[in-house]
């Protein structure tokens, strides 16, 4: 009797163990063997109490009942599962080709502009994560009712309807919050990535309020990691939970369904997992079918440490003198190609490299396609201390760099920040040289600071990345000045040419001077602004 009252005892152990850890159970994960030995353990304690007996100079020590021989094997056995058999099994020495392709073919290409996105600068991403949720809790404080119910989750950069957003959810503040809000937590915030002042808290949608009930933050039924695992996901891995909206607003959790191709290692996405955060309906998709709204599929830490392992065994396991190895310089970010559909992008260096790269990387966040641009340049982090250094007595911190197609030149774009975590300036550093540097209070400034560093440049950027030079003879229709910054701007038109130039005397000490029908000579870059900087302004009316 006493002993079917024991198994009873572990049984209820077991469940609430399974419910509280909801450990996967499959090969090459060790949760529920590491639970199984706990339970055998409470088994053997339960059967073979111990006893307190007189040991050395009467000194009372306590003695530990042995173990049944079945407890003793399964102990042995499960030990062995979650110790020697990962190692023998997952062990590089003998399978560091599969490591090493587990990215896939990665294929190569010279110039990292042809597939940046040529963008005006509008749609620049001047937004970064930190920035969206100092904003998001700013939203979020000015609802006193709500900040007092609420926190803000993870925000995720994603496009909607084709325009860039940071987009988190409001998650619970804790277990009488969630008791007193069952029904969910009401909406998301949305930050533009590129419109630091376009912050919007999304409540209903076409009506309807929008509610999060299935969250990370809830409990019991309601949790999010909890609800997939009892709806018949016990027993694969599920990872990188990123809660996402599609075009119509609507609130997803977009979860990776990944399998051990290597052992105990080697985690491979598989596909993902879609989950209603108001309704809970769930549906898988594999890779090629995942619906176009969904822009990550392959976490970034899988590809991080995918990179890693085909940079470092491009020579197999016994490589001492390091030849060929190369690493990542940063964890990867989330950019925008030319085609518009998501990459993992990251610079490649040699080990032991400090300021300089071999090249870039770039891995679609869906498909993991990935193309290494064998461009050399500079790292994310000697770009940011070269931004920083044109204003060091400031004391400024940059964001991290985002690559862009500046005039055919891959640049990379990123914020200066006050201690505040405030946007005070903009940067711009020619990715192949990064001592070519354009700053300024504006993008608009920073642009035309950076066109101006690049033009004086001289062969310091090969002259096949730059951009042909428009050459204009015309007459002036209109110029006007406009002092930003204690800087005056002069925004002029062309007759018979239907743009809005912007110039400053940087670029020449002309523009001053220069009146109503005037004749001129003007050069510019063929890029993509709606009002386009001047390389050089010649007045011919001024002798």
């Amino acid at each position: 009797m006493k002993k079917v009252i024991n198994l009873a005892l572990v049984i209820i152990a077991g469940i609430i163990l399974v419910y509280m850890q909801m450990p996967t159970v499959n090969y090459g994960f060790t949760g529920f063997a590491v639970l199984l030995m706990i339970l055998i353990g409470v088994w053997v304690l339960l059967n073979n109490p111990f006893s307190v007996v007189q040991g050395k100079n009467n000194a009372p020590t306590i003695k530990l009942g042995k173990p049944g021989k079945a407890s003793f094997v399964l102990l042995v056995v499960l030990g062995l599962y979650i110790t020697v058999v990962p190692a023998i099994t997952s062990w590089a020495l003998l399978r560091n080709g599969e490591y090493r392709n587990l990215i896939g073919k990665v294929e190569t290409e010279s110039n990292l502009s042809s597939h940046m996105l040529p963008i005006s600068i509008e749609k620049i991403r001047v937004v970064d994560q930190s920035l969206a949720q100092l904003l998001g809790d700013k939203v979020l404080g000015s609802q006193s009712a709500l900040g007092s119910q609420v926190t803000l989750g993870t925000f995720n950069i994603q496009k909607v309807n084709n325009d860039l957003y940071w987009v988190a959810p409001l998650l619970h503040s804790g277990f009488f919050k969630w008791n007193k809000n069952m029904q969910g937590t009401n909406g998301y915030v949305m930050v533009n990535a590129c419109n630091e002042r376009d912050v919007k808290l999304v409540q209903e949608i076409n009506g309807s309020k929008v509610y999060i009930k299935y969250q990370s933050e809830a409990y019991f039924g309601d949790n999010l990691e909890r609800y997939l695992y009892f709806h018949g996901y016990w027993n694969v891995g599920l990872t990188d939970y990123s809660f996402e909206i599609d075009d119509a607003g609507t609130p997803y959790w977009v979860v990776t369904k990944f399998k051990k191709t290597i052992g105990f290692a080697g985690d491979e996405a598989q596909g993902v997992v879609i989950l209603n955060a108001q309704t809970g309906d769930i549906k898988e998709y594999s890779i090629e079918n995942t619906p176009k709204w969904v822009d990550r599929i392959q976490p970034g830490n899988f590809v991080e440490t995918q990179l890693n392992d085909w940079g470092e065994y491009v020579k197999g396991y016994w490589n001492f003198s390091n030849e060929g190895k190369l690493k990542i310089t940063e964890n990867v970010s989330m950019v925008y190609g030319e085609d518009n559909n998501a990459y993992w992008y990251t610079g490649l260096t040699s080990v032991g490299a400090d300021e300089s790269t071999v090249g870039f990387v770039l891995v679609n966040t869906r498909t993991k396609k990935a193309v290494w641009y064998k461009q050399s340049g500079a790292t994310e982090m000697a770009a940011q201390n070269s931004a920083k250094g044109k204003v060091q007595e400031k004391g400024f911190s940059a964001s991290m760099p985002i690559p862009y197609n500046i005039n055919n030149i891959p640049t990379y774009v990123m914020t200066l920040k006050d201690n505040g975590g405030l946007v005070k300036m903009y940067a711009m550093v020619a990715i192949e040289d990064y001592t070519i540097v354009g700053v300024g209070n504006t993008l608009r400034e920073s642009l035309m600071a950076y066109k101006n560093a690049f033009n004086q440049s001289g062969n310091k950027i090969s002259t096949k990345s730059k951009t042909e030079k428009n050459v204009v003879k015309s007459v002036v229709t209109r110029i006007n000045g406009d002092v930003k910054n204690g800087n005056t701007y002069y925004y002029f038109t062309l007759r018979s040419y239907p743009k809005i130039f912007i110039g400053s005397t940087q670029v020449s000490n002309d523009f001053p001077l220069t009146n109503l029908g005037d004749s001129v000579y003007v050069t510019f870059d063929n890029d993509n602004q709606d009002v386009i900087d001047v390389s050089s302004f010649k007045n011919k009316n001024i002798k």
